[in-house]
């Protein structure tokens, strides 16, 4: 397989930041970094321009913390809460996803990219909960909030007792044939 060494102009995700040199498939930088202006072929020339890339870099990764950090400021003051609809003993209809977390956070004035929102798996009980919201290498924020019943919760209604069980129905059964 051909490799071809590009000097990244703009960050990719899972290959590197601007100024960073690295090794792609011929095919990839032909067809998709250099057409885009993502990267540049690595020469003499190009080289000069690292440390200009790098310094844009560094301004770019201060500049994304100080706002992860003012962002994250915001999301440690707001509070969310959810009512949803329950059944008998408060049994919820449905889940709470991140889909729904980063709609709440919307409308509460806090834009944030639904990437960030790490809920592992959707919520499907009352009570207080906890996501991990990862803005920034460096800040992650534990953001709580509420699941509360829409209407009063009725408690579970205590089913009859069952007078026989299947295994004494079953002992009559074997009596009776033994009798026959």
């Amino acid at each position: 397989m051909a490799y071809s060494e590009v000097l990244l102009l703009k960050p990719v995700d899972g290959l590197g930041a601007e100024g960073d040199q690295v090794k792609v498939r011929a095919g990839y930088a032909r067809n998709f970094l250099l057409p885009r202006e993502i990267a540049a072929p690595l020469t003499k020339a190009n080289r000069k321009q690292v440390e200009a890339l790098k310094k844009r870099r560094a301004e770019r990764e201060i500049k994304e913390l100080d706002s992860a950090k003012e962002l994250a400021g915001k999301l440690e003051k707001t509070s969310i809460a959810f009512a949803v609809k329950t059944g008998e003993g408060g049994k919820m209809f449905g889940a709470i996803t991140h889909n729904d977390l980063y709609d709440k956070l919307v409308q509460s004035g806090i834009e944030i990219d639904k990437k960030r929102i790490h809920l592992y798996t959707p919520i499907k009980t009352l009570g207080k909960h906890e996501v991990k919201i990862k803005l920034h290498p460096d800040v992650t924020v534990d953001l709580s909030f509420d699941v509360v019943s829409e209407n009063p919760i009725v408690p579970v209604a205590e089913e009859a007792p069952v007078t026989e069980k299947k295994s004494e129905r079953r002992e009559k059964r074997a009596e009776k044939t033994e009798k026959k």
